[in-house]
């Protein structure tokens, strides 16, 4: 089972934001994030998770935290 933890953040609401993901699969971390300019809290929180299910293969078995 591959685990995910993510995250995301916003200075102002709107302002600038920032997410990141660590994606650990067979014992292997792998970190991954990024930021954007006038964005909401939410956007980043999703954007993360969304950003982390694009890097592993379709059909694997998930948990997101």
């Amino acid at each position: 089972m591959i685990k995910i933890y993510t995250d995301g953040s916003c200075i102002g609401n709107p302002g600038n934001g920032g997410w990141a993901a660590i994606i650990i699969k067979d014992g292997e971390k792998t970190r991954i994030k990024g930021n954007k300019k006038d964005t909401t809290n939410n956007q980043m929180e999703l954007l993360a998770t969304i950003k982390a299910l694009k890097e592993i293969p379709k059909g694997s078995k998930v948990e997101i935290f």
